[in-house]
C-alpha cells in the first residue's frame, strides 16, 4: 500500500472517531515491531523521527528502512512524519527524502530552546505550510511550549525543548488563538500545550485539571471542530513497565504520565495524534535488562532484542486498541502527493472541511 499523507490519514480518522498513535524511531527493530503490531489489528500507522533519529541513523537508511517495511507490510498505510522541526531546512530535507508529513515547531526558535514570538511562528510556519502544500504535503504546527504545569519548566528531547521557567501563558494554548493561527498558516494539525511534556517524568501524582489542562482541548474543539489537534509527550509510563525495569536493575523513580483514559477523552474532542516515544524505550529497555540479568552470559544482541521488540510490538498493539486505529487500515485508499497537491491548490482542503478517504 502507498504511502499516505498525515492529512488523509487524521481526515479519516476523525470521519471514524478514532486517533492515531505516533511511534518515534531511531533503528529497524523499533520499526518492525511497530509494523508486526499494525498488522496484527489492521491499523494505519504514523511513524516519525526527530532530527536526532535522523542524526543517529541516517537519512537514507531511515528512507529505505520505511521503504522496506511498507514492501513486507503491503497492507498497512504509513504516514513518515518529521517530529519537531527546528527550521524551514530541516522540514524541506525531510521532504526530499520521502516523509510525508513535517512539524514545523515555531513554538521555539531555530536553535529548538528559545521561546519564540507569536510573529515569529506565525512567519516560519506559514511558510513551510505554502510550500509544503504545494508537494502535497501535511504540515503540522505548533502553538504554545510544551512544559510542565507543576513546575513551569520545559524538558529537552533530542536536543529540542526549552531550560527556562515559562508562565502558564506560554505553557498553555490559547483557544481564540489557535483559531487565528490555524487560519493563517493553513496547518493541517496543531500541537498544543495542555501540561504535556517529554521525557518519562511527566508528573509528580496523577494528573488532574490542574496540571492536565484537557480543557484547552474541549475549547479549541468548540472553535475549531474540524481542527486535527496533536498531544505530544503523550506516553502513560505505565507502573508495569517501571516496576519491571527497576526489578532488573533499573532505577527509575515513581512517576506519572497521561493516563489513556484522558487520551481517549481528547480522541473524542478533536485529539487525532497521539506522540508516544518514552512508552516504547521503555518497553524495550526493561526486556533488555531482563536478558542481561537473567542470562549474564549471552553475548548475541539477537537475544536482547528480540524479546525488546516483542515488548514493543505488543505496547504498540495496545494503543492502537485503545485509541480505536485498530481495524482502519483496510478501510483507507491512500492518496499520491498529486493528488493531495491537487486537494490543495483547489482549497478544498481546510480545517473546516475534512477530507473524505473512505473507500
Amino acid at each position: 500500500m502507498a504511502r499516505i499523507t498525515l492529512r488523509q490519514l487524521l481526515d479519516h480518522a476523525a470521519e471514524y472517531g478514532y486517533g492515531v498513535p505516533a511511534f518515534n524511531i531511531n533503528n529497524m527493530e523499533q520499526l518492525l515491531a511497530i509494523m508486526t503490531a499494525a498488522q496484527a489489528v489492521d491499523a494505519p500507522v504514523i511513524v516519525q523521527a526527530s532530527r536526532g533519529a535522523r542524526a543517529y541513523a541516517g537519512d537514507i537508511m531511515l528512507a529505505n528502512m520505511v521503504a522496506a517495511a511498507e514492501a513486507m507490510y503491503p497492507g498497512i498505510p504509513v504516514c513518515l512524519h518529521q517530529d519537531h522541526g527546528n527550521d524551514e531546512a530541516t522540514c524541506f530535507s525531510a521532504v526530499q527524502m520521502g516523509f510525508t508529513s513535517v512539524m514545523m515547531d515555531g513554538s521555539l526558535e531555530a536553535d529548538a530552546k528559545t521561546p519564540a514570538s507569536y510573529q515569529y511562528n506565525l512567519d516560519v510556519t506559514t511558510r513551510v505550510t505554502e510550500l509544503a502544500h504545494k508537494l502535497g504535503v501535511s504540515v503540522e504546527g505548533e502553538l504554545g511550549v510544551l512544559g510542565s504545569l507543576e513546575t513551569g519548566k520545559g524538558e529537552a528531547e533530542d536536543g529540542h525543548g526549552t531550560d527556562q521557567t515559562l508562565s502558564h501563558d506560554q505553557l498553555l494554548t490559547d483557544p481564540d488563538q489557535a483559531v487565528a493561527f490555524v487560519e493563517a498558516t493553513k496547518v493541517d494539525a496543531l500541537a498544543i500545550a495542555m501540561g504535556t511534556s517529554h521525557g518519562a517524568y511527566k508528573f509528580s501524582r496523577k494528573p488532574d485539571g490542574e496540571i492536565l489542562a484537557m480543557h484547552v482541548v474541549q475549547a479549541i474543539n468548540q472553535r475549531l471542530p474540524g481542527l486535527h489537534m496533536v498531544m505530544h509527550g503523550s506516553s502513560s509510563v505505565p507502573e508495569e513497565l517501571q516496576e519491571r525495569f527497576n526489578r532488573f536493575g533499573g532505577n527509575m523513580p515513581a512517576t506519572w504520565g497521561v493516563p489513556v483514559e484522558e487520551i481517549q477523552r481528547g480522541i473524542k474532542f478533536g485529539v487525532r495524534k497521539i506522540n508516544i516515544d518514552t512508552d516504547c524505550r521503555l518497553a524495550m529497555a526493561a526486556e533488555i535488562r531482563r536478558v542481561a540479568t537473567e542470562k549474564p552470559d549471552e553475548f548475541d544482541p539477537r537475544k536482547f532484542l528480540k524479546p525488546a521488540m516483542d515488548a514493543l510490538s505488543a505496547l504498540c498493539r495496545r494503543r492502537f486498541e485503545e485509541f480505536g486505529t485498530a481495524g482502519n487500515a483496510s478501510r483507507i485508499k491512500p492518496l499520491s502527493l498529486a493528488a493531495m497537491a491537487r486537494r490543495y491548490q483547489s482549497g478544498s482542503l481546510n480545517p473546516r472541511a475534512p477530507l473524505s478517504v473512505a473507500v
